[in-house]
């Protein structure tokens, strides 16, 4: 067994899982993809499966551990690493179980690590490894999500609403995983949501419900979605105001409501195994300054950082 992978119960047991991944940062535009992994992984109860140690694939000058107090204690702290966490559902109704996997995007071995997640894919006799991404867009907050994606199943494309992509690029470990699956004879498929470019520093809870929604459609079953729909709705609320407020955006967002569907599939193209560098909301200050420098004029950074902030302030808890 690759000494990264820690097994917390024998993988080989399992009903042929569909393994579900996601990684923060360059592939997680807007939190959407790891918001929706992590959801997936409470829909149902699940209990750690395995881990893979972060030592060789992390620096964490840049993905910094944290501390906290040991659960019971205020005096003695425990270091908490940027570990790779997997777990395992066995939903009522399903005849495959569910593996959840979610991490931050290493830094460093990316063949190793995905040899990692392989060998967990083998040793559980996956059925599937399906990657979750999102990437920042030229779409309207007004319009229904739109999702992309890539599978080398053409049957599976179909069940997922998928279209071929013609990208080529700087990719992520998103694309080079799905790569390596499908090397190893690994079924893979990648989906990924479209987030409107001009508030992508704030978790999108609307992309990670469409994102969720076609995983369940995938796998042919349904769950209570209620407080992410809560979520998502208030979401449109909040961002619907705030845009109401200011002339230019307003403008903007109709122009991109006018847009005709196949006007966004060169968008489309960046999700099949790689994504361009605004799937990242860390640089949401540089993609609101290279799409100002367009004739149309979109919201500047500064308006940018006004949606977020509004948005911040809405979802924060009152004070009793």
């Amino acid at each position: 067994m690759s000494q990264y992978l820690t097994l917390h119960e024998e993988p080989g047991q399992l009903r042929r899982p569909v393994i579900i991944m996601a990684f923060s940062g360059w592939n997680d535009a807007a939190e959407s993809a790891t918001t929706a992994a992590r959801y997936l992984s409470q829909v149902w109860s699940s209990r750690p499966l395995a881990t893979i140690d972060p030592e060789d694939f992390y620096h964490f000058g840049l993905s910094r551990p944290y501390v906290r107090f040991k659960p019971g204690s205020r005096t003695e702290r425990e270091v908490v690493w940027p570990a790779t966490e997997f777990s395992v559902a066995q939903p009522a109704g399903l005849e495959r179980d569910i593996v959840v996997g979610v991490a931050i995007e290493p830094h460093l071995k990316w063949r190793t690590y995905c040899a990692a997640i392989l060998e967990l894919a083998r040793r559980s006799r996956a059925s599937l490894v399906l990657t979750l991404g999102a990437l920042l867009a030229e779409v309207a907050h007004t319009r229904p999500v739109r999702l992309v994606g890539s599978s080398y199943d053409a049957e599976l494309s179909a069940r997922l609403g998928l279209q071929p992509s013609r990208y080529e690029g700087p990719t992520g470990i998103v694309g080079v995983l799905n790569i390596l699956c499908r090397e190893a004879s690994v079924p893979t498929a990648s989906l990924w949501a479209n987030v409107p470019h001009y508030v992508s520093g704030i978790e999108n809870p609307r992309a990670a419900l469409a994102l969720v929604r076609r995983v369940l459609s995938l796998l042919d079953t349904d769950a209570d979605l209620t407080d992410l729909r809560e979520a998502a709705d208030q979401f449109d609320q909040n961002l619907s105001s705030i845009v109401s407020q200011n002339a230019k955006i307003s403008e903007y967002v109709r122009k991109l409501e006018r847009k005709h569907p196949d006007d966004e599939d060169e968008a489309g193209e960046a999700a099949d195994e790689a994504e361009t560098p605004r799937g990242s909301s860390s640089e949401a200050g540089d993609v609101a300054g290279a799409v100002e420098a367009k004739d149309e004029l979109p919201p500047s950074a500064d308006l940018v950082a006004e949606i977020e902030q509004f948005l911040r302030q809405q979802q924060r808890p009152e004070n009793p």
